[in-house]
């Protein structure tokens, strides 16, 4: 068989085996919220500095620059293929009223806090997402549905991925020159003031007919470049700033456990993020890496602010661990991703895997 004919006939197995897999997906939708771990392309259309809509953003996705702030697949895409969906298009772009497998509402440099992230101008706090989730649910997709009790039934049965929380810090208490909280908050009244707003916020989506909700750790932050980098001698993790967060993560599985108490019917599932990424960090060839320290694309201000546009990126992406000087490479998130979907240690009580089987 000639080169070229080898070719499209592994492209046209591969066109095969994705259709037929998205055939029959093991959940009906996937719902994703959060910041810029999880952004498809919503801050694109919206006032903001915060944006990935260029390259090298996006130089290894299928579809090129989206606005995802990563070379490639974020976690909730590498989630979206294993559950055998579409990746879930940012509910800021060009809508489909009859979409019916999920949608992305997650914003860059937003958070739990509605002034997290204002000093780049405007992105979806978690409120705000969830009010989009509101209209999605009261509006466009009972026009799909012949009774309500179908539309609670595939609600049920959707799988919602939350990862936030990160920037209440990074944009906003680790800001003391633009934000007053870390002046009337200490490190653990503030953890207690973000788990205090996370109730109301699942309440709602509880309310509007989610079941399955994985909420992921914040990250170990003083482990990413733009801490590590203005440190001596550079790539040593900031454990302060570690400190921080841990305070946050601590209080995470109590409160998503008494809501699995308290809600009827819904499981809310813990995905440990935290452990793994530092783990990873500190042992990067266990997990395949050799670089966990430095930006794959070349970063602004010396490797510490998002990247340049224009300017080419590492030649091995899939062994760096960070893509810029927040996020992550695509090959970091298939690590995250497959761990939560079928392993038996990062996500908790249950795997993706199992959760679709509740």
């Amino acid at each position: 068989m000639k080169k070229n004919s080898l070719l499209l006939f592994c492209f046209s197995i591969f066109i095969h085996l994705f259709y037929a897999k998205s055939e029959n997906p093991l959940a009906p939708a996937l719902y994703v919220f959060g910041d810029s771990l999880f952004d498809s392309g919503n801050n694109n259309l919206l006032p903001t500095f915060a944006k990935a809509d260029y390259l090298p953003y996006g130089v290894d996705f299928i579809d090129g620059v989206t606005g995802r702030f990563t070379n490639g697949k974020t976690v909730a895409d590498i989630i979206a293929e294993l559950l055998g969906l579409p990746f879930a298009p940012p509910y800021m772009g060009l809508r489909i009223s009859e979409t019916l497998t999920g949608f992305n509402y997650a914003s860059g440099s937003c958070g739990i806090l509605v002034e997290t992230g204002s000093q780049f101008g405007k992105c979806l706090n978690l409120d705000e997402q969830i009010d989009m989730f509101q209209r999605t649910v009261e509006v466009d997709l009972p026009r799909q549905f012949q009774s309500s009790k179908q539309l609670s039934e595939y609600l049920s049965k959707s799988i919602f991925l939350i990862s936030t929380g990160s920037n209440d810090y990074i944009n906003n208490y680790l800001e003391p020159n633009l934000f007053d909280s870390n002046k009337h908050y200490s490190p653990q009244s503030f953890a207690q003031l973000l788990i205090d707003r996370l109730p109301h916020h699942f309440e709602r989506l509880y309310k509007l007919g989610a079941r399955k909700i994985i909420m992921f750790e914040i990250g170990p932050i003083g482990c990413i470049p733009t801490f590590t980098r203005e440190l001596k001698p550079k790539g040593q993790c900031d454990e302060e700033s570690n400190q921080l967060v841990s305070y946050f993560n601590d209080r995470l599985p109590a409160m998503l456990k008494r809501l699995t108490s308290n809600l009827q019917g819904a499981t809310f599932v813990l995905a440990e993020a935290n452990g793994l990424a530092y783990d990873v960090i500190r042992n990067p060839s266990s997990y395949g890496f050799t670089d966990t320290r430095n930006p794959c694309c070349i970063a602004g201000r010396n490797g510490t602010w998002p990247c340049i546009p224009g300017l080419p990126s590492c030649s091995n992406a899939d062994k760096h661990f960070f893509w810029d000087a927040y996020h992550l490479t695509e090959a970091a998130c298939s690590v995250v991703g497959n761990r939560c979907f079928n392993g038996s240690s990062l996500c908790f009580p249950i795997n993706i895997q199992q959760l679709v089987q509740v």
